[in-house]
């Protein structure tokens, strides 16, 4: 008799989930090449000092919207969207994640804001929804739970026929978003880590 197979149910996100998201997103990004290179040191100190830094995000910003995967009752994944119009934020959800940045330090909190400004040049001028965050458990990776997370990322999309767009730091990712109808508009240096800007055409 075959064993059981693992049981994904995927859900809205609500508020008393996001401590669990902020350390999912910590723990999931920690190899991410930019993550590597603005926290420096070890996986683990980086592992929480994104989770704090998403927490601060998560909070400040009410209009992300976040859909999570359950694996076996476990949040496995979460793929968060901004609406059009939404993508950069106001003046008091950028002090809030400044002022989190500053307690990892000032260089740290330098290099994160070399990040953020770079990634912020190369946003679209056009309405657009921007994905992002993104991240799979990392013992979870290579089950389908971000193909799942994207798969109805896209509906979506196609259904309000949006346009899409991302960012990735990692080379990997880049054919796992093409596969979604994503593709790379620009690419930069950023902290010594190439970064790909990809954009999905409205359906």
């Amino acid at each position: 008799m075959s064993a059981p197979q693992p049981y994904h149910h995927v859900r809205p996100i609500a508020a008393v989930d996001l401590p669990a998201v902020a350390e999912l997103l910590g723990r999931g990004m920690a190899d991410n090449p930019i993550h590597v290179a603005a926290y420096r040191g070890d996986e683990s100190s980086g592992a929480r000092r994104h989770s704090r830094l998403m927490h601060t995000l998560l909070r400040a910003s009410r209009s992300l919207q976040l859909e999570g995967v359950d694996r076996d009752g476990a949040l496995a994944g979460v793929a968060g969207w901004a609406p059009p119009g939404t993508c950069r934020p106001v003046l008091g959800a950028q002090l809030r994640l400044m002022a989190r940045g500053v307690t990892f330090g000032p260089r740290t909190a330098g290099r994160l804001l070399t990040w953020t400004t770079a990634w912020a040049k190369h946003d679209l001028d056009a309405p657009h929804v921007h994905l992002g965050p993104v991240s799979v458990d990392r013992h979870l990776r290579g089950l389908g739970i971000g193909s799942l997370l994207l798969s109805r990322h896209v509906s979506r999309l196609d259904v309000a026929g949006a346009v899409g767009y991302l960012e990735t730091d990692r080379p990997e990712a880049v054919g796992f978003y093409e596969r979604f109808g994503f593709r790379v508009v620009e690419r930069a240096d950023v902290l010594g880590t190439t970064c790909w800007f990809m954009r999905r055409p409205a359906s």
